[in-house]
């Protein structure tokens, strides 16, 4: 089981991730218009980097939804490796059997 403040603080960046997005999506294209002239397209570039960093969709970090454990997680089942082998052997899963042979 990961630190609670570990799951506590990803969760935090995923709701600023959410509040920033649509600000954060406007001024990154207005900094990639070329048709602007570089003086406003740099003022967008400094207006985006006065975001928060936390409010950037890359410092999310995948965690296990049972255990927050951050590494080896399945992006499709939102599951670590582990928990995903506990419950495919427990018949937990639909359509899935672990092989034995």
């Amino acid at each position: 089981m990961a630190k609670t403040s570990s799951i506590n603080k990803n969760q935090r960046r995923a709701a600023m991730v959410k509040k920033f997005a649509a600000k954060r999506r406007r001024l990154k294209a207005l900094a990639e218009d070329r048709s602007l002239a570089p003086e406003e397209r740099f003022a967008a570039r400094l207006r985006l980097a006065e975001l928060p960093r936390n409010g950037a969709a890359t410092r999310i970090r995948n965690r296990c939804a049972l255990t927050g454990r951050p590494r080896g997680t399945y992006r499709k089942f939102r599951l670590s490796r582990i928990a995903l082998r506990e419950l495919a052997s427990q018949g937990q899963i639909p359509g899935m059997v672990k092989s034995s042979w």
